[in-house]
């Protein structure tokens, strides 16, 4: 800028700023101020009716509800405790037409959903809105009295005053006791909305003459400033306001260019499920957004809001039922919208396959028995990447579009789209926007529709994109000024042209205009982020055990159903489910929340995993009649019990057994078909399979070598692992001893005040060497990784995702590549070159890295490396301390499909029932569905969710190429038909019955979910 206008623009500024502002609200008259300190400011939040004069008197007699004189400075609110302030007084008669109360609860700085809240009560429980830093006002009435009931939460304030530093805030049970907050204001006061006014024409005009610069346009919008700037009167603002405006009135008279961009606006407030708060907070974040929301729609007929998670919409529906009917009513009226049809916003990288779907069926599920709609954008703006599986998971739920915004945070790459087709590993193609505005949380600001317009990637073949708009992440939403915004700016010469649209609306428009968007195929990886494949690997754990037990608990019930009559538990399962999916919210499964939250996350596993195991007890019990029995929930047949059934426990018959011996210093364990040698240092010096004449162990390498990694990233300490980790390493080769017990090599390993040990195994007939790793882990940002180097020639590795796998390059040609350096896998990784290869499977892992490095022999070798614990301290300053007890294993000679099954082994370990020897009970249980022919993996086994008694069945094919298969039910069929994952009926698409059977053709990675109508004795339904 030319010297005037910096002059200009600073001038505006500091009237802004010291003059005008402040002049929005005149206090005219005080508020008398109670306060009731919950649990001496330390207790859980109550109802409101516990709270409020009109509620239920012995629940506040129980509380000890007892308001006490407060005043405006005096200090409240111990870290994470609630204060109800009751606020009363009288609106002079002569106030004017426009009242407003001010309280600030004591923020300390601007930034909604961080800090201290509250929620405004009339006496009798009905919500008024709510108060945050940027929404501080309260209506009133002219010559009416006060009497109103605020619930503050004294949130405390983390990432802000504590950048990344440690803090034990964190948790209530390691937060300051003292107060943290002051209350700063609490007044009656008359509203100059024309001042206000003012206030929004000066922010647009001076935010779009800053984007133009020296451009005609920008010399005239500065010009009209400076003018406006003079008509003020700075002792009596109010009185001269309106004739500022007059001056700055013809700028908005000139309409945009007939080719601006078009920015669809939508009001939105994307919550945490849980994040710097727990899960409780995030139960009234939702009310405090919901409830100020409401009053704009009500407001502000152009307005609509969009809001995601079907949890969230269900928390309304169980704690705030007023707010609940009113968002029924505003949905109906399509300007209150869900979108993404999922149950939260998760992570998608380590949810597992079934539980993706499951995102999708509850959420749906919801929106639809709710609201009577199927939401058809997924909305996912902050997870932290994207599984390539998606696609198709996204169309067989009943979506068309999918909306991120993440991926603009690489660090390395920008992606060269913001509209395009994503393609996902089988071939399915969802329509996809990543909004140029940067920001799932816009205020409409000129520089933010400027980045937009100037950002958009695609222009030239198209001119749209969408912007959300509202304070997020904590909540907040949308304010009244980011409103006025979007009117200024909806036809504004210099300005994209602005508008409030739907999402529907955007994406249908998007579709039309650009029918032959780019595709881009595969993961959308973020280049950030990569420590949240491993942060908190206990909440890991706990989700990957939740998964299978589910998986469990479904196949052994509905078979129980079926053959025993059992009663199909439809309600536990879906609580469980629920609870399970709430979990895998992408910053609870990552591992990026504060203390609080995976303490609770490890409760709540704690509680999934003992319902879960009396609900598999129940069914086997159905089932085996007192017989022992064993039963295999996996896909895969093993130790003679065919997959998803049960057998009689009898010998293992192998024709070769397992030694362990000692041998010149080593310790070697041969079952005949592999020969595994560790040294001293309980290094794998060599891996042989015997039966093809081949070492696994490259020359002058050893396998199993714990490796301790410096982990001191830049910032964001338990999201991020940045690359400068691998600079230093230290190679756990010291032991403290090492022990055989006849079956298995004992290494034990000290380092630090940590502790290891592995139990190294190999069974009767296996190709896969096992290791159990018991860590005592008491080290901070460090990173502990399990690497296993394999002679094989490999430019990629498969990594298992949702229901099938993607190849990753394990070279470094582009930056792209490059960028991989930590990546994510569920249940396995392979690598290997034409006819010989290996896999590397995990029970509850996955981080990992495969690298490529030069051989003695010649050639490359490639290294697998598991991530098993990380220690950053930010924002859970414990992170990982503790016990913690991982399994995994070398599978040799291994093809993608051994690849599979070891996962699923690995995963899914048989389970015994039953005690009896009576030979009159029967002596296996069949498979409910068995794949008679062909490669196909049987996923899910359960029974309708409509609570039909129909058994719905979920296959995919799990190798990337095409199928045919039959399967065979266990019990009479009257009908069979193939389904959406939500259970819809559809089109046929490979699916029929014959005979018997079902005849199946399958396109590499595909999924197919069919539905069995079971047969009365009449062999109908």
């Amino acid at each position: 800028m030319h010297h005037n206008e910096t002059l200009t623009m600073g001038r505006l500024r500091r009237v802004l700023a010291e003059r005008i502002r402040p002049v929005v609200h005149e206090a005219v008259a005080p508020l008398a101020i109670e306060a009731w300190h919950v649990g001496d400011g330390r207790g859980e939040p109550v109802p409101p009716a516990v709270a409020l004069p009109g509620g239920d008197p012995e629940a506040a007699a129980a509380a000890g509800v007892r308001y006490e004189p407060f005043a405006v400075g005096r200090k409240w609110g111990p870290a994470w405790g609630t204060t109800w302030f009751h606020v009363t007084g009288n609106v002079p008669d002569d106030a004017g037409d426009d009242v407003e109360l001010i309280v600030d609860l004591g923020w300390q700085d601007h930034s909604p959903g961080f800090q201290a809240e509250g929620l405004v009560y009339r006496p009798d429980g009905s919500v008024v809105k709510a108060l945050n830093p940027r929404n501080a006002w309260i209506p009133a009435v002219a010559g009416e009295s006060v009497d109103l009931y605020i619930e503050a939460a004294a949130n405390p304030l983390l990432l802000d005053v504590h950048p990344f530093l440690p803090t034990e805030d964190g948790d209530k049970a390691t937060a300051r006791a003292e107060p943290i907050y002051t209350l700063a204001r609490a007044d009656i006061n008359v509203f100059h909305r024309h001042v206000w006014e003012l206030v929004g024409d000066f922010e647009v005009l001076g935010g779009l003459a800053a984007e133009l610069g020296d451009t005609g346009r920008g010399r005239e919008l500065l010009g009209a400033i400076a003018g406006a700037l003079d008509a003020v009167d700075l002792g009596d603002v109010a009185g001269s306001a309106s004739a500022a405006r007059a001056r700055l009135a013809p700028m908005f008279d000139r309409p945009a260019a007939a080719s601006a961009h078009r920015l669809t606006a939508i009001g939105h407030a994307h919550i945490d499920s849980a994040w710097l708060w727990p899960v409780r907070e995030t139960v009234r974040k939702v009310a405090r957004t919901s409830s100020n929301v409401l009053g704009l729609l009500d407001s502000d007929p152009d307005f609509k809001f969009a809001m995601s998670s079907a949890q969230q919409y269900e928390w309304i529906k169980d704690h705030r039922p007023e707010l609940w009917d009113r968002v029924k009513d505003a949905v109906a009226g399509g300007r209150f919208i869900p979108v993404g049809g999922m149950w939260v916003e998760s992570d998608t990288n380590m949810v597992g396959s079934e539980a993706m779907a499951r995102q999708f069926i509850y959420g749906q599920r919801f929106f639809r028995e709710n609201f009577g709609v199927t939401c058809k954008e997924v909305w996912l703006p902050d997870s932290f990447g994207y599984s390539a599986a998606l696609p198709q998971i996204v169309k067989s739920a009943g979506a068309r579009w999918f909306l991120t915004q993440k991926i603009s945070w690489n660090q390395e790459n920008p992606f060269p789209h913001h509209t395009f087709q994503w393609e996902g590993i089988d071939g399915t193609r969802v329509f996809t926007h990543f909004p140029p505005a940067d920001t799932y949380n816009s205020d409409l600001s000129a520089k933010e529709i400027g980045h937009a317009e100037r950002n958009f990637r695609d222009k030239g073949a198209a001119t749209r994109s969408l912007v959300p708009f509202g304070w997020g992440d904590g909540g907040g939403g949308p304010t009244r000024e980011m409103l006025a915004r979007a009117k200024r700016t909806h036809d504004l010469e210099g300005s994209a042209r602005v508008s409030i649209e739907s999402p529907r609306e955007f994406f249908e428009a998007a579709e039309a205009e650009y029918p032959d968007a780019p595709v881009w195929k595969g993961e959308l990886y973020l280049e950030l982020h990569r420590g949240t494949y491993t942060s908190q690997a206990l909440t890991k754990q706990g989700n990957r055990r939740s998964e299978h037990l589910l998986a469990e608990a479904e196949l052994w019930s509905a078979t129980a159903a079926v053959y025993a009559g059992h009663a199909y538990p439809y309600d536990d399962l879906e609580r469980l489910w629920k609870l399970v999916l709430l979990q895998q919210f992408h910053d609870i499964l990552p591992g990026s929340s504060i203390a609080w939250v995976h303490r609770e996350a490890a409760e709540n596993y704690a509680q999934v995993a003992a319902e879960l195991r009396r609900l598999i007890d129940a069914a086997q019990s159905a089932l085996d009649a007192g017989r022992q029995l064993e039963f295999n929930a996996s896909p895969f047949a093993r130790h003679g019990v065919p997959a998803h059934a049960a057998a009689a426990p009898s010998a293992i018959k192998q024709t070769r057994g397992v030694s362990v011996a000692e041998d010149g210093g080593d310790v070697v364990l041969d079952n005949g078909v592999i020969r595994a040698r560790l040294d001293a240092r309980g290094l794998l010096t060599s891996v042989y399979d015997i039966d093809a004449r081949r070492e696994l162990i490259p020359d002058g390498r050893a396998g199993n070598l714990l490796q301790l990694h410096q982990d001191f990233p830049n910032m964001w300490d338990a999201w991020d692992i940045d690359r400068f980790y691998k600079n230093t390493a230290v190679d756990l080769t010291v032991v403290d001893g090492i022990d055989t017990d006849g079956t298995a090599v004992v290494v034990r390993h000290s380092f630090g005040a940590s502790t290891i040990t592995q139990r190294i195994s190999i069974e009767p007939g296996s190709r896969r060497v096992d290791f159990e790793n018991d860590i005592d882990w008491h080290e901070s940002e460090k990173l502990l990784k399990l690497a296993f180097p394999i002679d094989v020639h490999a430019d990629s590795a498969a990594y298992e995702t949702q229901f099938g796998h993607i190849f990753r390059p394990t070279h470094e040609n582009t930056s792209w590549d490059n960028a991989r350096f930590e990546v994510c896998a569920h249940r396995w990784v392979h690598v290997g070159e034409t006819g010989y290869g290996a896999a590397v499977a995990n029970d509850s892992t996955y981080g990992h890295d495969v690298s490529r490095h030069p051989s003695i022999a010649g050639g490359t070798y490639s290294t697998v490396r598991l991530s098993l614990v990380r220690g950053p301290k930010f924002p859970d300053p414990r992170t990982d301390q503790g016990r913690h007890v991982t399994r995994c294993s070398l599978v040799v000679g291994a093809e993608i499909p051994d690849a599979v099954e070891a996962g699923y082994a690995l995963n899914l370990p048989e389970r015994a029932a039953g005690d009896s020897d009576d030979s009159a009970s029967p002596a296996a249980v069949a498979p409910l569905l068995s794949v008679a022919e062909g490669h196909v993996i049987v996923e899910t086994v359960k029974l309708a969710e409509d609570r039909s008694g129909d058994v719905i069945a979920r296959v995919y094919e799990p190798y990337g190429a095409r199928a045919r298969a039959r399967l065979s039910a266990g019990f009479p069929v009257a009908n069979v038909v193939q389904t959406n994952l939500l259970e819809d009926e559809t089109r046929p698409d490979g699916v029929r019955a014959q005979g018997d059977g079902i005849e199946l053709t399958l396109r590499p990675f595909q999924i197919v979910t069919v539905r069995l109508t079971p047969a009365d004795a009449d062999g109908r339904r």
